[in-house]
């Protein structure tokens, strides 16, 4: 008999029973989605990985412990078998079959009446993708088709630009450390989606090089102000632009709320009834010195670490840091936008208790391919800094965590 490809059709299990004979890495990866598609699920098996032992405990699914035995298909509309019994799987199949239950064989395709495809998410949008047939099937093959396509929705590039999703308003996302690579998958796709970039000089700059041309790119630095604080000016751009009935991106370096003053924006948005989203970023406070080789926790080193803005002098009455408080503690200290500073943070530091010989790593550009690690420590800091000509963006990290990391340096790509 001729061989016909597959019918590809979704299902919609919701309350509906789904066996699951066998508890192993099979099962451990296609309950999720079995789960999350509301099915009664029926899990036989006389052991389970711990993953779906943790199902059965949270009340996801429920476990019977044993064998299969004949009969445990009815009233079923759909089953995946997966045991390590070839004999169990066959009666299995046969049971399916006369029952008329979709079943898919983990142990032989060519006896399931039922295949499952390699399948990804992206936005409201389910990707699956199929063999023909079931010779020749390679699961490397189908699961890379399915990441090319959702990969290119996700950014954008596979939508056609007719097409593209357009939602106005502004969006402040957060870009990352630097590297383009390192912005969430959601930020990514938004940008793809913008007609006007509001970016920061810190923001990932390559990124802006990959718009398409109709998008107005505006570099918030560059923003006429005037009277206005430079604040103020970025504030009144993002509403001019919305207003207009366009989509916004405010592209921010790192996270959007760690030192980046998306608040004060997304407050000035709600206050003219503009919408706002708000796309966490990798901050650079953790990974920065991660790209450098230092944990800023490590067993039996650090338990903690703080994050510091360093943009106003400890002596400086505008300084809302406890610097003594911060000399007390054990742990890692990471300073941001500090690097002017540095000789007046560590004289405070080290007047308030913090040993002079505290070890200091100073991180300049990381993430990027002009990245660059010096070493201090508080007492050498200000001088090593001067002699290097370390300049901003760098990331101050002060700590013991310091030699843990020069002795297991990262590597770099």
């Amino acid at each position: 008999m001729a061989e016909h490809p597959a019918y590809p059709v979704g299902l919609r299990l919701t309350g509906r029973r789904v066996v699951v004979l066998g508890g192993g890495q099979v099962a451990q990866r296609r309950l999720p989605a079995l789960i999350a598609a509301g099915a009664d699920i029926l899990l036989v098996s006389p052991s389970a990985t711990p993953s779906v032992e943790a199902m059965a405990d949270a009340g996801e699914i429920t476990w019977q412990r044993r064998r299969y035995e004949d009969g445990d298909l009815e009233n079923a509309w759909y089953a995946l078998i997966a045991t390590g019994d070839t004999e169990a799987n066959t009666r299995a199949s046969a049971e399916a079959e006369s029952r008329r239950v979709w079943c898919v064989r983990s142990d032989d395709a060519d006896e399931a009446t039922a295949w499952t495809p390699a399948t990804g998410h992206s936005e409201g949008v389910t990707v699956a993708v199929l063999t023909t047939d079931a010779k020749g099937r390679d699961p490397r093959h189908t699961a890379a088709i399915r990441d090319a396509v959702v990969e290119g929705l996700r950014d954008g590039t596979l939508v056609a630009p007719h097409h593209r999703t357009r939602t106005p308003g502004v969006a402040l996302v957060g870009g990352g450390p630097g590297d383009p690579d390192l912005i969430t998958v959601r930020g990514r796709r938004l940008l793809a989606e913008a007609d006007v970039v509001i970016a920061d000089r810190l923001g990932p700059r390559d990124l802006l090089a990959e718009l398409p041309p109709h998008v107005e790119v505006i570099d918030a630095a560059k923003i006429p102000y005037g009277r206005f604080m430079a604040q103020e000016a970025i504030n009144s751009a993002l509403i001019e632009h919305a207003k207009q009935g366009k989509s916004v991106v405010r592209l921010k370096g790192g996270d959007p709320y760690v030192f980046g003053r998306g608040m004060e924006e997304l407050q000035a948005l709600a206050e003219v009834g503009i919408p706002c989203t708000v796309v966490p970023g990798i901050s650079s406070s953790i990974s920065v010195p991660s790209a450098a080789g230092i944990p800023v926790t490590h067993r039996g080193v650090a338990h903690e670490f703080t994050v510091v803005s360093g943009h106003v002098a400890p002596d400086d009455e505008r300084s809302l840091v406890d610097w003594p408080s911060l000399a007390r503690l054990t742990g890692t200290l990471v300073i941001l936008m500090g690097v002017d500073k540095i000789g007046k943070i560590a004289e405070t530091l080290v007047a308030h208790g913090k040993p002079a010989d505290t070890p200091v790593a100073l991180v300049q550009e990381g993430t990027t391919a002009a990245q660059r690690r010096v070493d201090a420590t508080l007492a050498t800091v200000a001088e090593r800094v001067r002699a290097e000509d370390v300049k901003p963006p760098a990331v101050i990290v002060i700590g013991e965590v310091v030699k843990v990391g020069a002795e297991n340096p990262a590597p770099r790509e």
